[in-house]
């Protein structure tokens, strides 16, 4: 902790009706996110944490508690329901933790749009959503949990990106509403491009209250495990079906062995050392699906009407995207995992030569997604037999030095992770227009470093 107690005292004197959290073990754990899931972060960050959190529930509480952080130069950190895995939401500096779980109204919804307050949980959203035939376009894994305004701060991609590819794709986000970090905030609608320089930086550059999304329409899915003894047969599947533009689908994920065999509650559907496919696809799309299956010597093994899955709310959505490694790291701790983009038209044949590298210590998992262009390709969540950060390194230099790119899940710097190098100019300047004083999430921008707080107010 690095905040002066006397400035956390006189915040909380000043604005005494507000949900103040103290108590050390919450504020510990409101401190972290899934940073865990790495070994290198986990050694940097599990000591850090921050003052005091504070749960606001209108704009009023929000602008107030900004508005007296400012004047006395304390870090705020933003936060929904800390789903992230880089660290984002654990403080380099204390200061409070602002957690927008509790604003979290759905606002309005019209056809192929909706708003919300940042705090609202993405299920919650669907269910708003869903009765006028209609769901989110990206859907994390996490979506039980995980809020609108931490799926724009932190995320990537989800279920529904092989149709509308990552968040950050062009008419995915409409428009937000966010406030600056100043003695008198401010509250700024933008619009478009605008909007999306405050996109996927960890709540480093602004504090969002509300999002405009777009909508997809909605379908039954029929949720299914395909398995395969080949490697190279499931693989090829998972791109037909990915590729055929008559068959409507959400989600399909490529789980080489021995992923299989570490999602243990679906041991029962698994075969021992199976590859695996799992698919989301519209139910009026089962016989080209299955068509598709049987020529590439695949066998059904899980299959789930919508009213099913509806019915048990047990989904396979949640073994999807990074709550595979969640799966994964439970029956090996051991464990860790890499980001990775495959390039489009050459996904297949760069996933078989990773795979011919580095199979047996890199698990490969797979995502089908379109890029920001809209071309499929992949992106990886390779699970990593982790030994030591040297090799870790080694292995991200292989994958580099053969045209897959890595986001580094492995650092706490937005540059080093996400950019792989110096932000964009118009990412700087939203930055010193919403966060003038460089209090929000401080340390995770390389070029705003963690700033002294004053020892006394």
């Amino acid at each position: 902790m690095t905040a002066s107690i006397s400035a956390i005292e006189e915040l909380r004197l000043e604005l005494p009706g507000l949900d103040w959290i103290t108590d050390e073990g919450r504020v510990t754990r409101l401190s972290q996110d899934f940073s865990w899931f790495s070994p290198v972060l986990n050694r940097q960050l599990k000591d850090k944490r921050a003052d005091v959190a504070v749960r606001p529930r209108t704009e009023d509480e929000i602008r107030a508690v900004v508005g007296a952080c400012a004047r006395r130069g304390v870090p705020i950190t933003l936060r929904g329901s800390g789903t992230g895995n880089y660290g984002q939401t654990t403080p380099l500096a204390g200061g409070v933790v602002l957690d927008m779980t509790g604003y979290n109204a759905f606002l309005w919804m019209q056809p192929g749009v909706a708003r919300a307050q940042a705090g609202i949980r993405l299920g919650e959203l669907e269910k708003q959503t869903k009765p006028s035939g209609q769901e989110m376009r990206s859907m994390p894994s996490t979506y039980r949990s995980a809020t609108l305004g931490g799926l724009f701060g932190g995320g990537f991609g989800g279920v529904g990106s092989i149709n509308y590819g990552p968040l950050g794709a062009p008419g995915n986000v409409l428009g937000i509403r966010a406030m600056t970090i100043e003695p008198e905030p401010q509250v700024i609608e933008l619009r478009g491009a605008e909007a999306m320089r405050m996109h996927h930086l960890w709540g480093t550059n602004g504090l969002v209250l509300e999002l405009e999304i777009a909508l997809a329409p909605a379908h039954p899915w029929l949720e299914t495990l395909v398995t395969f003894d080949s490697f190279a047969d499931a693989l090829h599947f998972a791109d037909k079906l990915a590729n055929a533009p008559g068959i409507v689908k959400r989600e399909i994920a490529f789980f080489a062995a021995p992923i299989s065999d570490h999602l243990a509650q679906l041991a029962a559907h698994l075969p021992k050392g199976c590859h695996t496919v799992l698919s989301l696809v519209a139910e009026s799309c089962e016989p080209a699906m299955l068509q598709l299956a049987e020529a590439h010597g695949g066998t059904v093994s899980y299959r789930r009407t919508a009213a099913e899955v509806q019915k048990s709310n047990r989904t396979l959505m949640e073994f999807t995207w990074n709550h595979t490694t969640l799966h994964a790291l439970k029956v090996d701790p051991t464990l860790t995992y890499l980001q990775s983009g495959f390039v489009p038209g050459r996904h297949v044949e760069q996933i078989i030569e990773m795979e011919q590298l580095l199979g047996g210590e890199v698990m490969m998992h797979t995502e089908f997604i379109r890029n920001v262009a809209g071309l499929m390709t992949c992106s990886g969540l390779q699970l990593v037999r982790f030994s030591t950060e040297e090799r870790l390194a080694e292995i991200i230099g292989i994958h580099r030095a053969r045209g897959v790119h890595i986001n580094n899940p492995h650092v706490n710097i937005v540059e080093d992770g996400k950019a792989g190098g110096p932000l964009p100019p118009e990412v700087i300047e939203m930055k010193k227009r919403f966060d003038p004083m460089g209090l929000l999430n401080p340390g995770k921008l390389r070029d705003w470093p963690v700033k002294a707080v004053p020892a006394e107010v």
